[in-house]
Formats: C-alpha cells, sequence, structure tokens
C-alpha cells in the first residue's frame, strides 16, 4: 500500500466527485508550510482514453473536462488559488511568478519559481520527471518539468539559481518513467555526456544502439552537480504503474497528463 496517496473528501455539493480524487505527497524534510501534491488519473470526469482525471490542455480531451478536472484538483486539495499554469516547451526556462503575474498570461517556460504565498506553481507531466525545490526556512519554491531535453539543457540549473546560495535545499522527484521502462537511444546518451562524463552511470546498455535510462539518477546528478540538495522520491514507474498514472510513451497521443502543484502557505 502507497501510504503517500491519499483521498480527498469535501462536504461541499460535489463531495462525491472529490471523493474520487487521488493524489501523491512527498515524504520528506522540508518546512510544513509547502505544500506539495501530485495528481494521479483517479477521479474527474475526462472519457477514455483520458480518463479520468486528465489536466492536460494539449491532449484531444474535450476542453470542458479538462476546466472541470482542474478545478476539482484545486479544490480537493484546498489550493488557495487558481494555479498559473505553463506552456511547457521542453526547454530550460524557469519563471518568476509574483503577486503582479496575471493568470490569464500564460508564460512559455518548464517550471516556476515563487518567494511569495498562496501562489500556486503547476507542471503537467506524462513520463516526464516533476521536480519541487525547497529551501530549510520555507520562504522559496519552484516546481519544474524535467523531461530529458530539459534536464541536457539545464534546467534544474535554471531553477536552482532562483535560490540564494546561503540557502539549504530540499528537492522532490515526483512520479515519472522508471528506469526499466525508458529506452533511449545514443541522440540522448551523448546529450548528457556532452553535459557532464559522469552523468554515464545513469545509462544501461539496452542492445544495439539502445539504452535504458534512469531519468531519476539523472536528475540527482544534476540538482547535486554544484549544490548540495536532500532529495527525496523517484519511486514510481508511470509507465508501468497504469492505474494511477497516465503515460506517453505507453499510450502515445492517447495519454493524458497528470499536475504538479506546490504552494509556500
Amino acid at each position: 500500500m502507497m501510504k503517500n496517496v491519499a483521498d480527498n473528501p469535501n462536504t461541499d455539493t460535489t463531495k462525491a466527485a472529490l471523493s474520487k480524487v487521488k493524489t501523491i505527497r512527498p515524504d520528506w524534510a522540508a518546512p510544513s508550510n509547502i505544500h506539495v501534491f501530485t495528481s494521479t488519473r483517479a477521479g474527474g470526469v475526462s472519457e477514455a482514453p483520458y480518463n479520468a482525471m486528465n489536466i492536460g490542455s494539449s491532449v484531444n480531451d474535450n476542453p470542458k473536462h479538462v476546466q472541470r478536472n482542474r478545478a476539482l484538483l484545486v479544490e480537493a486539495i484546498n489550493a488557495p488559488q487558481t494555479p498559473h499554469w505553463l506552456n511547457q516547451v521542453h526547454g530550460r526556462d524557469v519563471a518568476f511568478i509574483d503577486c503582479y503575474h496575471q493568470k490569464e498570461n500564460v508564460l512559455e517556460a518548464d517550471g516556476s519559481f515563487t518567494r511569495e504565498a498562496n501562489q500556486v506553481l503547476a507542471v503537467s507531466t506524462a513520463d516526464c520527471l516533476p521536480v519541487v525545490i525547497t529551501n530549510e526556512t520555507g520562504t522559496a519554491v519552484s516546481v519544474i518539468h524535467a523531461g530529458w531535453r530539459g534536464l541536457a539543457d539545464g534546467v534544474l540549473q535554471s531553477g536552482l539559481a532562483h535560490f540564494s546560495e546561503e540557502d539549504e535545499l530540499h528537492a522532490w522527484l515526483g512520479p515519472a518513467i522508471g528506469p526499466d521502462a525508458f529506452e533511449v537511444g545514443t541522440d540522448v546518451v551523448d546529450a548528457f555526456l556532452a553535459r557532464d562524463k559522469h552523468n554515464a552511470k545513469a545509462f544501461k546498455p539496452a542492445g544495439g544502439n539502445k539504452f535504458m535510462a534512469d531519468i531519476y539518477a539523472l536528475a540527482r546528478l544534476s540538482l547535486q552537480q554544484y549544490r548540495r540538495v536532500s532529495i527525496t522520491g523517484g519511486e514510481y514507474c508511470t509507465y508501468s504503474q497504469p492505474e494511477l498514472f497516465h503515460s506517453y510513451r505507453r499510450d502515445g497521443k492517447a495519454s493524458g497528463r497528470m499536475a504538479t502543484l506546490v504552494w509556500i502557505a
């Protein structure tokens, strides 16, 4: 049994729908005022093949269903505001969010950072890795969409750069494709080796010109390359756990998306 998968009942008119929403929360040593939730595919109103909790607006799901799913998720976790959603492009930009940023102004970035309370940051994933970073004092937080392209290009370094050099940092690695399911070619290996030779330890030969990649290991290496970071998480596999997660590698264009939401209380 997964101790960090929680039901989220509520007492309003949507209690039945809210009771079906399941989320994952990190088991880490971060300050208690840092709130983090990753959605699963449980709950929601989307129909097959995106069933049921799909929050991704970039797939061919009914937009009204996506909006409803996002609203259910926000209410189920008692988020203080509507999230700051991003237009993710597998790049390295991590946007700074303050109280003046208008939510309708959707930023093109693959992560966000804030020092302000109640600003709900969000990324969507379906095999790519959601990474949450916070400092020891709970005064700054970032959430990052780390696919292999972003990792190889330094997206985690972009997130770390927002924090003070004196900050003691915690990071949580949310659900992503596992090392036994993520087959890649030599182009992926070469991209990571060009960045750091130590990344070789995250790849295992799989025959021919194929390798099995450990995206969790690559993230750990990236996070600790220049900073001392306490890292937890990395125990799920979105590909091999279809009852819990959407997976683009498994389902292709029929895949929905999960969301990772974080805020400072």
